[in-house]
């Protein structure tokens, strides 16, 4: 199983960690997913068929894009 933890500046309250966690969740190979609102930093676990490319997509596609660096 792989973590990844990204920056999210978007994350502006808890409305946007629970829409970050069904959406990422719903993945297929997504373990756990958390989303912070103080530290706008979300962490996934995840395992195949799930892949940091296709998280990043998603976050991008839901309006919550993970800052790059």
């Amino acid at each position: 199983m792989v973590s990844l933890e990204l920056s999210v500046p978007n994350i502006s309250c808890e409305h946007c960690v629970r829409t970050i966690s069904r959406e990422v969740g719903a993945l297929a190979g997504v373990k756990n997913v958390s989303a912070d609102v103080d530290t706008k930093r979300v962490t996934v676990e995840f395992a195949p068929p799930a892949t940091e490319e296709q998280i990043r997509a998603l976050l991008v596609e839901i309006g919550y894009p993970p800052a790059e660096g």
